[in-house]
């Protein structure tokens, strides 16, 4: 019988994966995900996840349903929260990532620095 992984598990093994990316326990115990020195994004646990967007892409995604505002900086705009209750929040969890890990490759090895 496989146990399958937790939610922690399965995003780091697959975020790590991309070029760059690491992981580690950040200053307040949430698992952040860094390219280069800039964070992707971060989980606590395997229920909440937590990014930072520009305004731009914020209202978009929240305008989707995809985000809502962090429980720390309620209604403003730019952190982020995703909560994690099923199989499709972890991969949307995954896609947010990308989204940022993408957005930071775009700007080229100085933003990585």
């Amino acid at each position: 019988m496989t146990q399958s992984l937790s939610n922690h598990d399965h995003i780091t093994a697959l975020v790590t994966a991309w070029p760059g990316v690491t992981a580690a326990t950040g200053s307040r115990g949430e698992w952040s995900f860094h390219f280069g020195k800039k964070e992707i994004g971060h989980l606590h646990g395997n229920s909440i996840a937590h990014f930072f967007f520009d305004e731009e892409t914020w209202l978009a995604l929240a305008a989707e349903g995809r985000i809502t505002y962090h429980p720390i900086f309620p209604e403003k705009v730019g952190p982020a929260e995703r909560r994690m209750r099923n199989e499709d929040d972890v991969a949307d969890v995954i896609a947010l990532l990308r989204l940022n890990y993408d957005r930071r490759a775009s700007r080229g090895a100085a933003d990585a620095a």
